[in-house]
C-alpha cells in the first residue's frame, strides 16, 4: 500500500528494569499493524548503563549493548539508529521503561542536570523539524520535556517527572489509564502505561490509543 503510514519506534534494551519495558514495546507494534500502519524498529549502539537481574532487581556484574539487546523484541529486524533517516518516516515512538531514563538519557540518574543520547537527540529532533507526531509512553516523556520547552506532556501521576518537566519548562498534565495528552501545536502525544499501577489489559489500551491518535495528525 503506497500511502500506508509507517512508524520508527525507538528501544533501550529488552527489559523494565534496564531497557524498554517489554510490555510496551511489543503491544506498541501490534497496535501500530491492527490500525494499518508498519514499522521499522531501531535502537541506540552502545552500551547498556548497567544489567539488572529481573528477578531480584540487584545489578550483575556482566555488560551488553543496547542495540543486541533491543533486537531480542525485534526477532533481530532492527538498525542502529546512527542510520535513521527522518524523511523515511511518518512518526516516531519511544516505549517506556526504565532504559529509556538510563540508556536514551540519563535521568536516572542525573535528573535535572541529565542529558539525552546524541542519535535519541537528533532523529526526534529531526521528526520536530518534519511536524511529524512523536509519541512517548511510561517514563520516556522525560526526553521530551529535556528537549523541547514549553511543551504539554504526561507520565501519569508521577511527582517525580512531573517536576523535571515542569521545572524544563514543559507543562505537565495528569493522565489515567488509556490516556494521551496530545500537544497539538508540537505534535507530542505522551500516555502514562506502567507509570500508574496496571496491567497488560490496560496497556494495549493506553499504547493502542497513543497510535490511534498519532494517525490522526499524519
Amino acid at each position: 500500500m503506497p500511502d500506508m503510514k509507517k512508524f520508527a519506534v525507538i528501544l533501550a534494551g529488552s527489559g523494565v528494569f534496564d531497557g524498554a519495558e517489554i510490555h510496551e514495546a511489543t503491544l506498541t507494534l501490534l497496535a501500530i499493524k491492527k490500525l494499518g500502519a508498519d514499522y521499522e524498529i531501531f535502537a541506540p549502539d552502545i552500551p547498556q548503563h548497567h544489567v539488572v537481574n529481573h528477578i531480584t532487581g540487584e545489578e550483575m556484574h556482566e555488560t551488553r549493548n543496547v542495540l543486541v539487546e533491543s533486537a531480542r523484541i525485534a526477532r533481530g529486524n532492527i538498525k542502529s539508529l546512527a542510520k535513521f533517516d527522518a524523511d523515511q518516516f511518518d512518526a516516531v515512538i519511544l516505549p517506556g521503561g526504565f532504559g529509556a531514563a538510563k540508556n536514551l538519557c540519563t535521568w536516572a540518574f542525573e535528573g535535572d542536570d541529565c542529558t539525552v543520547n546524541p542519535d535519541i537527540e537528533k532523529a526526534v529532533k529531526e521528526m520536530y523539524a518534519h511536524r511529524k507526531p512523536i509519541g512517548a509512553m511510561c517514563i520516556a516523556p522525560v526526553i521530551l520535556g529535556k528537549l523541547f520547552t514549553g511543551s504539554n506532556l504526561t507520565t501519569g501521576d508521577d511527582k517525580a517527572s512531573a517536576d523535571f518537566i515542569k521545572k524544563m519548562g514543559s507543562e505537565y498534565t495528569k493522565a489515567i489509564h488509556g490516556e494521551v495528552i496530545i500537544d497539538k501545536e508540537r505534535k507530542l502525544f505522551t500516555t502514562p502505561c506502567y507509570m500508574l499501577d496496571a496491567n497488560i489489559v490496560q496497556i494495549e489500551e493506553g499504547t493502542g490509543s497513543l497510535v490511534k491518535e498519532m494517525l490522526k495528525y499524519m
